[in-house]
């Protein structure tokens, strides 16, 4: 690599960028004819830290970042061996924790949205790649560049993001999950734009089973890895249903009176939330159930029904103490249709997960969750029932079949063993999949 660096020196900052991509790309070429996956070694992240992210910054002259975006995006639409792209992207862009993470980063960024406005899907699948493999912080600051730049900068320029639902499932599904895990609208700030919203559901209605593509997609290790994307943006969808009568409720919580929220009951049901944002959470809702009916077929067919969760119990625990907290933070006389409403969908989607096998947890542990909160008859009848006898002799009453095996990664040590000190060996719970409640959109 010594000998690469010298010659990279003696030419212009522009012509150095775009030869050591090439330089990589014989070095990398030949590595993958004798290992399938090599190891990418500090010479090549070196040269690129200095050639491309000019770290450090000795030379006088740096590439100008545009031509350094158009050389890029021309290289990897041009490379047609996706394992060289593939490797080439990931010495580029995933992070080394040095200086050099920002300025890859920033350009991470602009390349990846120009590759949505220019339609270069070679970039746009080696970026749905590395938000797989990337930790789950750099995986938002990358959903939040291209929020800023389809849905912030240019009005109207969502509609180019848009686009790009055909040309790359697989980012858009990797895409939703970084959405959903940057805005979890735990404040005012991180409530989804109306046009990311509005692009995501049309998405999701069109053809729902656009959010299980990384996981149909994906060898499933037995404990997967923590502080990752999920293999499906389930949860923060979940999640975004739930939460958001409450959420868009606080956003618009009356003002203070001597001090105090005033008491005076609405009869507006849209105080909240407008009609538009309402109908788009209620088909969010009803394709996300949709989704979750179908993971039982998926599981199985992997071989993984009963013993991988999709849905971590562990997820539900913070997203039911936020709604307890919301729901106290929010004057009840004032909020009653939004509390509610956002039990309702919780209650929907904890009975259909649990039905389908994407949610493991016994019925005790569900009970155990949700008693902090306020009452709601259809949450109630999740939580208590029904119970019917197992059609399958060999196991005992109560269970479904598909706890019958044991889960994956169990026998490790729980995650929070203080949390759940009665946790069993292996979930097992009383509802049949036979049993469902109806979609209930907003009144």
């Amino acid at each position: 690599m010594s000998d690469i660096r010298h010659s990279l020196l003696r030419r212009d900052a522009l012509s150095a960028a775009k030869e050591v991509l090439y330089h990589l790309d014989i070095y990398f070429s030949s590595q993958l004819q004798s290992a399938p996956l090599p190891i990418v070694d500090k010479g090549p992240v070196e040269l690129l830290e200095e050639f491309v992210f000019q770290v450090p910054k000795e030379r006088s002259a740096q590439p100008k970042e545009l031509q350094l975006l158009e050389i890029m995006c021309n290289y990897f639409q041009e490379q047609t061996k996706d394992s060289v792209r593939q490797i080439i992207f990931s010495s580029l862009f995933s992070p080394q924790g040095n200086k050099a993470d920002d300025s890859r980063m920033s350009l991470l960024g602009k390349l990846v949205s120009m590759a949505v406005a220019v339609c270069r899907i070679p970039v746009l699948e080696c970026a749905a790649s590395w938000l797989q493999r990337t930790p789950v912080v750099y995986c938002v600051r990358l959903a939040k560049a291209l929020v800023d730049d389809y849905c912030c900068l240019v009005p109207g320029s969502i509609q180019t993001l848009k686009q790009i639902f055909s040309a790359s499932p697989r980012f858009c599904c990797q895409f939703i999950t970084s959405v959903t895990a940057l805005y979890d609208l735990s404040s005012d700030d991180l409530i989804p734009p109306m046009d990311l919203l509005e692009m995501i559901v049309t998405w999701i209605f069109e053809d729902p089973r656009l959010i299980l593509i990384t996981f149909l997609n994906t060898p499933i290790a037995a404990n997967l890895p923590i502080g990752f994307l999920e293999l499906t943006p389930l949860v923060g969808l979940i999640r975004w249903c739930v939460k958001a009568p409450l959420a868009y409720k606080r956003k618009k919580k009356p003002p203070l009176s001597n001090g105090h929220v005033s008491n005076k009951v609405t009869k507006d049901p849209g105080v909240g939330m407008d009609r538009d944002s309402h109908l788009l959470y209620s088909k969010l809702h009803l394709s996300v159930l949709q989704v979750l009916m179908t993971l039982q077929l998926h599981l199985t067919e992997k071989n993984l029904y009963g013993r991988l969760g999709l849905i971590l119990f562990d997820h539900m625990v913070p997203l039911v103490e936020e709604i307890n907290r919301l729901a106290d933070e929010l004057n009840p006389l004032n909020a009653s249709q939004e509390i509610e409403l956002s039990l309702d969908r919780l209650a929907q989607a904890l009975q259909v997960a649990m039905a389908s096998g994407a949610l493991l947890c016994t019925r005790d542990d569900l009970r155990t969750l949700c008693s902090r909160l306020p009452h709601n008859n259809l949450l109630q009848l999740v939580i208590s029932g029904p119970v019917q006898q197992s059609p399958h002799a060999a196991l005992p009453p109560g269970f479904y079949p598909h706890i019958h095996t044991p889960p994956l990664g169990y026998g490790a040590v729980p995650a929070h063993p203080a949390a759940h000190p009665a946790l069993p060996t292996h979930p097992g719970h009383t509802f049949i999949s036979g049993v469902t409640f109806p979609f209930r959109p907003i009144r």
